[in-house]
């Protein structure tokens, strides 16, 4: 027990003299803040210290902490910023200005003596910036009249280059500013009115004018609607009239007797030549049949017929000469005689398939016959009939001899086949 008291002893002493030590030589730099350390010996340490635990040694070194994010000079409500724009207005600016430490520069801020509070909750180097920033934006915001405020390129173009002077000016207090962001414009409420009525009238222009350049390009998409339909149209009909003409020499087909002419050309014919004339694949025996030149002034008959152009006949083929119609009475000939050849060899074939059946059938009746007439046929029969026999359950036998007749199973087979 005792040493184990002695082992919480040094365990306690040491723990806090490892306290005392801690807060004697290390000191921590909070995150979003840059640590100087500044020696009573030395001077101030040309370089800036990270967050994070660094040495400090009580009585020889103090570490002096500034803020390293962005912060605001803000000139908002009755802190707004007052400027005389060169038409001699008076215009109210909300504006704030981001800024920050510039990276490294830290320890030149606390060389100047900047870091030391002033009295109002900030820094020196943060009232000097206010300072300056302020004198800068009054000179050169100054430079733009009453209708710059609401011309974005304008506005933005003179607050660049107020914040590249800005950042001049300030770099001899070591920080930098990152925009100029005016976020509200005020003016004298006389003026305000007459500012809103030039703004209305110039937006009321701009509005005539985009609705001057819609009714123009209404007024050429109209033109050329209208053009588009009129192209369409003649298009149409033109592809009408030749899918009209199209069709009608495939339907009638360029080897087709006139209607008018076919009762002269068939006056004086007898009844078979008529006949053939007129039937299935005479079309195509006539196309066979025609030579070089009379397919030429074939051609040529149907363009002056149907009209169009000869190159429009040249590729042509047989079936187009022939027309749908021939065609057509082609298959259906050619089907109805394949249908009645069929017909018949398939009531030729059934004929002998019947023929066929009623033969092996009649072969297989003589045989059973014959085999039922045989003696094992009958005793099959008779062991058929047999089965099919039931004797009441309670039977009286009378027999002259003494032996029922049951008994007698030679003379009862006999009985059955008939014997």
């Amino acid at each position: 027990m005792k040493s184990i008291a002695n082992t919480c002893k040094w365990f306690v002493i040491g723990f806090f003299a490892l306290l005392l030590l801690r807060g004697m030589l290390v000191d921590n730099v909070e995150l979003g803040q840059v640590g100087v350390r500044r020696s009573n010996i030395g001077g101030v340490s040309e370089r800036d210290l990270a967050p994070g635990w660094r040495l400090e040694v009580v009585g020889l070194h103090k570490i002096v902490e500034l803020p390293s994010t962005y912060q605001f000079l803000d000139f908002l409500d009755h802190n707004a910023l007052e400027i005389r724009t060169k038409d001699n207005n008076i215009v109210t600016l909300d504006i704030s200005v981001p800024y920050r430490i510039k990276p490294g520069a830290a320890w030149e801020i606390v060389s100047a003596g900047n870091h030391v509070e002033d009295g109002q909750g900030g820094y020196r180097f943060q009232r000097l910036t206010r300072e300056t920033t302020t004198g800068v934006l009054r000179q050169h915001l100054a430079d733009l009249q009453s209708s710059d405020f609401y011309n974005t390129e304008r506005r933005k173009t003179v607050s660049d280059k107020a914040l590249a002077i800005l950042n001049e000016e300030l770099s001899a207090l070591h920080v930098e500013a990152n925009a100029i962001l005016i976020r509200a414009v005020f003016f004298r409420p006389e003026y305000e009115s007459q500012l809103l009525q030039i703004q209305l009238n110039a937006q009321n222009k701009l509005l005539d004018g985009a609705r001057k350049e819609v009714a123009d390009k209404q007024q050429q998409l109209d033109n050329y609607q209208q053009r588009t339909r009129a192209l369409a149209a003649a298009r149409e009909q033109d592809w009408v009239a030749t899918l009209a003409r199209l069709d009608r020499a495939y339907q009638v087909g360029f080897l087709a007797p006139a209607s008018g002419d076919e009762d002269d050309e068939d006056t004086g014919l007898v009844d078979g030549e008529l006949a053939a004339r007129h039937a299935p694949g005479a079309a195509r025996r006539q196309l066979v049949e025609l030579t070089a030149e009379q397919r030429a002034e074939l051609l040529a008959t149907v363009v002056e017929t149907f009209g169009g152009k000869p190159e429009d006949y040249a590729e042509a083929s047989d079936a187009y000469l022939l027309g749908i119609k021939n065609i057509q009475a082609e298959a259906l000939a050619y089907d109805r005689q394949t249908r009645a050849k069929a017909d018949g060899v398939a009531a030729r074939l059934e004929a002998d398939g019947e023929a066929k059946i009623a033969e092996v059938v009649g072969n297989y009746e003589s045989q059973v016959n014959r085999l039922f007439d045989s003696p094992a046929g009958r005793a099959f029969v008779a062991w058929q009939a047999a089965a099919n026999v039931k004797f009441a359950e309670t039977l009286t036998f009378q027999s002259r001899d003494g032996i029922p007749s049951v008994l007698r199973l030679r003379d009862f087979a006999r009985a059955f086949m008939g014997e």
